[in-house]
């Protein structure tokens, strides 16, 4: 396997998870989650590598930060509400 991940290629969850470093349940996690969009192809998974490269992306960084404080915010709101 190659160290470059390209967008348009297709890999396996096993393939995804070593350029991830992370563990076979946390791959599946990740999947049943929507944290990384994969295809079910004959009854096995399928990622794209444009998947993989942006949850690498700093990009994604910057949302999670947004998402995190607007859940903040409503989760603030509701108790002060009580």
């Amino acid at each position: 396997m190659t160290d470059e991940i390209k967008p348009k290629q297709i890999y396996t969850p096993k393939e995804a998870r070593s350029f991830l470093k992370v563990s076979e349940s946390t791959m599946k996690r990740m999947i049943r989650g929507g944290i990384v969009k994969a295809y079910k192809v004959s009854g096995q998974y399928r990622i794209w590598g444009y998947e993989i490269l942006s949850l690498i992306s700093p990009t994604l960084e910057s949302k999670v930060t947004r998402v995190y404080r607007r859940f903040r915010l409503k989760t603030k709101n509701t108790i002060e509400k009580w």
